[in-house]
C-alpha cells in the first residue's frame, strides 16, 4: 500500500457495537456503480486493495476504506458555445430575442444531450478509521473531498458524528514563534526549508519560500508583520510533511533512511506487505497526532 500523502484529521466516537464486520456490511450496501447515461456524477465504496473484494481492510485495529467518485467531464465552454448556437438560430429563424429563462432551459437540454458522450474522470479517496483512538484520517488534499467521503460514510452507517481536529493555540501563531526563536521548536520536530508567509492585514500579501534556511535574519524580519501559514517539518527523522494553518498535513513522505530500513524488512508476500503497510501507517499516525496536537497546546478539554 502506498503511504498516505495527505492527512485530514477528524475526531469521532465509535458506536459501542462498532466492528469491522458491521462496517463491511454497511459499505457493501452502498457499492460503487458507474454513472448512468444521464448522471453527472456518482460515488460509492470500492475495495482498498486489488487482491480482495472486501470493502474494509483491517489490520491491528486500523480499518482502511476507499471511496470512488466518477464525474462526467462537460467543459463549460462547450456547453456555452452550443447554447449560443441554438440561441442564434432561434433568434434568426423566429425574429425574436431569447431571454434568460429560455436560455437556462436550452442549457439543460444541451447537458442532457451531451452527457452520454462525455468522458468520465474517476478519483478515489482513502480513509483510515481508528476507533480505539477516536480518529478518522482521510488521505485528501482538500476538505471538500474529505466531506464527500464523510457524508457517504454517514449515509452507509446511518449516523456519524465527526468534527475536524481542533487545538488550543492557533497553528499560524505557533509556527511563527518557531521561526522567530528556534529554541521554541517542539521536541522531535525539525524545521525544513519551505514555508509560506501571509501578511496579517485583511488583504495582505503572500511570500512563498523554498530551499532557503528559514531562520535567516531576512525571513525573521518579515515576521513582524506576517505569520507562517505553511511550514515544512520532519518528525523523529521518519516523516517529512508540510503543516498548513488549518491543521491539514500535506506531501507526507518517509525520510530516505527510514524508507531504506523499511525496505529491508519488507515482506515478499503481497498480502503480508499490504497488511504490514496498513498497520505501520496506523501506528505512525497514532504516534504523530498526539505529538502534533501538543505542539499547539493540545485539544480543548470540552471537546
Amino acid at each position: 500500500m502506498n503511504s498516505f500523502k495527505n492527512l485530514l484529521c477528524y475526531r469521532f466516537q465509535a458506536d459501542p457495537d462498532f466492528s469491522p464486520e458491521k462496517l463491511e456490511d454497511s459499505l457493501q450496501a452502498h457499492p460503487f456503480t458507474p454513472c448512468g447515461r444521464q448522471e453527472i456524477q456518482r460515488s460509492g465504496w470500492v475495495s482498498p486493495c486489488h487482491f480482495s473484494d472486501n470493502l474494509v481492510f483491517s489490520s491491528s485495529g486500523y480499518h482502511l476504506i476507499s471511496l470512488l467518485k466518477e464525474e462526467r467531464i462537460l467543459p463549460s465552454s462547450v456547453i456555452r458555445d452550443e447554447v449560443q448556437l441554438r440561441v442564434n438560430k432561434i433568434e434568426a429563424d423566429e425574429a425574436r430575442k431569447v431571454y434568460k429563462k429560455e436560455k437556462d432551459q436550452l442549457k439543460d437540454e444541451v447537458i442532457q444531450e451531451l452527457l452520454p458522450r462525455a468522458f468520465s474522470k474517476r478519483q478515489s479517496t482513502r480513509a483510515l478509521i481508528i476507533p480505539n483512538e477516536g480518529w478518522i484520517i482521510i488521505d485528501a488534499s482538500s476538505f471538500n473531498r474529505a466531506e464527500l467521503l464523510l457524508n457517504e460514510l454517514r449515509e452507509a452507517l446511518g449516523s456519524l458524528k465527526v468534527r475536524p481536529l481542533n487545538v488550543n493555540q492557533a497553528p499560524a501563531s505557533a509556527m511563527t514563534t518557531w521561526l522567530q526563536d528556534e529554541h521554541q521548536i517542539p521536541t522531535g520536530f525539525e524545521i525544513g526549508d519551505e514555508c509560506e508567509l501571509r501578511d496579517t492585514a485583511a488583504e495582505g500579501g503572500v511570500i512563498r519560500i523554498k530551499g532557503q534556511p528559514l531562520h535567516s535574519d531576512e525571513i525573521v524580519a518579515h515576521l513582524e508583520t506576517m505569520q507562517v501559514t505553511r511550514l515544512s517539518v520532519t518528525w523523529e527523522s521518519q516523516l517529512a510533511f508540510l503543516i498548513h494553518s488549518d491543521l491539514s498535513l500535506h506531501r507526507l513522505k518517509l525520510t530516505s533512511d527510514y524508507a531504506d530500513t523499511l525496505e529491508q524488512d519488507r515482506p515478499e508476500d503481497e498480502y503480508a506487505d499490504f497488511d504490514a503497510s496498513v498497520a505501520r501507517t496506523g501506528l505512525e499516525i497514532t504516534r504523530l497526532l498526539p505529538a502534533l496536537t501538543h505542539c499547539f497546546g493540545g485539544e480543548p478539554i470540552s471537546e
